[in-house]
């Protein structure tokens, strides 16, 4: 084929190509039945009359008669029997083009709709299994990108709406500054370097989660022992609680297995815990348990302060949640903690689950696989 005739077949729509190509197929195989038959009917008709001329019948005087006729024959059946094969073969081809077209149409513009936004759209099974197979791969992705487009506005929603109460309170303090409402006072200034401050955990913290769940957070494992670690751990959150707060203590054997783990999130995560458990503890006491099992490590940290009702335990590792609003708000927190733990252990092959009474206490435990 030259370059020129190559360009042009290229050029082609596939529904031309597929039925040009069945249409080759069509005629090679009927060119070679005709060129076979032609070359092969003839003889083996010919000694056909001599094994019956062997068997007692007369047919010399008539041998070339029936040759002719037999080739005449032979010709008349070629002809209606190409013509009929590919008329049939063409419609046949002209509808399988169809229906593949068909098909693959109907997902230009599934995709095209998807493409503008209408994440909703989803491709219809097919009874073509390859075409089946793409469909099904192409609504699975469609699934988790729904899932992530609504992920990333139930994001921006959230993260609008914590942005906007330190926003409102700086705005007010300084616009009263610059009126000459309030005084410029030590304290004023504190209250705004304070709200700057929350602005600045929200930041960092909305930056984390959204690595966390995109999995772009580096995750470094390697066999760890983690007592090391919490023994650091509550020893330095002991010095935070005061003298009638609660009872931090570690319970956990003296030599623990070792973990796939990597060291630094697994501190981020405890960090997390034990920063709520004394948040949320005036008294009683606050415990870290560590214990193997099976081929788990496990760690817990159980407290006796607030707990948290039943029916919102399903909603905990929910970005922005919060048990208790009001009071969480003010006391530092930004509602995504707990969101950035999951993912961390989830990244290390783990998972975290919470058991809480509201009034009792909590349990937050979580599992690394063992080394």
């Amino acid at each position: 084929m030259t370059k020129t005739g190559w360009r042009w077949a290229k050029s082609l729509p596939l529904a031309s190509r597929l039925f040009i190509s069945h249409l080759l197929v069509m005629i090679v195989g009927v060119a070679s039945f005709v060129i076979i038959s032609k070359v092969s009917s003839p003889r083996f008709f010919v000694l056909h009359l001599e094994r019956l001329e062997k068997r007692g019948y007369d047919l010399f005087d008539v041998r070339t008669e029936l040759v002719n006729s037999f080739e005449f024959a032979w010709r008349r059946s070629t002809v209606w029997s190409v013509l009929t094969g590919a008329t049939a073969a063409g419609g046949l081809s002209y509808w399988v083009s169809r229906l593949i077209m068909q098909r693959l149409t109907q997902m230009e513009q599934i995709t095209q709709k998807f493409a503008t936004g209408e994440f909703d759209a989803r491709l219809p099974l097919s009874d073509i299994p390859e075409l089946n197979r793409f469909g099904a791969s192409f609504n699975r992705m469609a699934i988790s990108i729904e899932g992530i487009e609504a992920r990333r506005r139930e994001l921006i929603g959230d993260m609008t709406h914590e942005l906007r109460t330190p926003l409102t309170v700086v705005r007010g303090y300084l616009e009263e500054l610059a009126d000459g409402t309030i005084e410029p006072t030590p304290e004023i200034y504190l209250r705004l370097a304070k709200e700057t401050r929350r602005l600045e955990r929200l930041v960092n913290d909305l930056q984390e989660l959204s690595k966390a769940e995109a999995g772009y957070l580096p995750i470094k494992t390697q066999s760890v022992n983690l007592r090391p670690l919490l023994e650091s751990l509550v020893e330095k959150f002991a010095d935070q609680l005061l003298d009638d707060g609660p009872v931090l203590r570690l319970e956990c054997p003296s030599k623990l297995p070792l973990v796939l783990a990597d060291i630094d999130r697994t501190e981020q995560v405890l960090v997390n815990l034990l920063g709520n458990a004394v948040r949320h503890t005036t008294k009683g006491s606050i415990t870290l348990r560590a214990w193997a099992e099976a081929s788990e490590l496990w760690i817990a940290v159980t407290d006796t302060g607030t707990g948290i009702a039943k029916e919102d335990l399903p909603y905990v590792f929910e970005r922005f949640w919060r048990a208790d609003k009001s009071r969480d708000r003010h006391s530092g927190g930004t509602g995504i903690g707990l969101t950035i733990s999951r993912r961390l252990v989830e990244l290390q092959g783990g998972e975290i689950l919470v058991e809480s009474q509201l009034g009792s206490g909590s349990t937050f435990r979580f599992f690394l696989p063992l080394a």
